[in-house]
């Protein structure tokens, strides 16, 4: 039995890059404990489990809404593990990118405070 585990770079080492966020902005506002580690696999490509890719695509969704302004928030398109991994059931190398007119640099902006309260990060 011999199952092919890396698949090389994934579209979301892609969009991480393009939207200016590092592994570490996904790994801080996880609320579900998420680790530099399983991070830096799913980027190149390991081989994952369904719940861990919606587990990546949750926090990716969150460290980018963590970050936006109420009117940007309403034109967002939230991003599923089809659209993170080239692996993933559905995944098409050639659709357009989902926020394609919003898609921005958000590496000087912080994440809102608001934000971290209502998803328990801070008290």
């Amino acid at each position: 039995m011999n199952e092919e585990r890396d698949f090389g770079p994934q579209p979301l080492a892609m969009l991480l890059d393009r939207w200016g966020l590092s592994h570490h902005d996904l790994v801080e506002v996880s609320p579900e404990q998420l680790t530099h580690k399983q991070v830096q696999r799913a980027a190149m490509g390991r081989k994952l489990t369904l719940k861990m890719k919606q587990k990546l695509a949750r926090t990716l969704n969150l460290a980018i809404w963590g970050r936006f302004t109420n009117e940007e928030r309403e034109q967002f398109e939230e991003y599923f593990p089809k659209h993170l991994f080239n692996y993933s059931k559905g995944y098409d190398a050639t659709a357009e990118e989902l926020n394609g007119g919003q898609l921005q640099s958000l590496e000087d902006r912080k994440v809102r405070r608001d934000f971290l309260i209502e998803i328990g990060k801070v008290q």
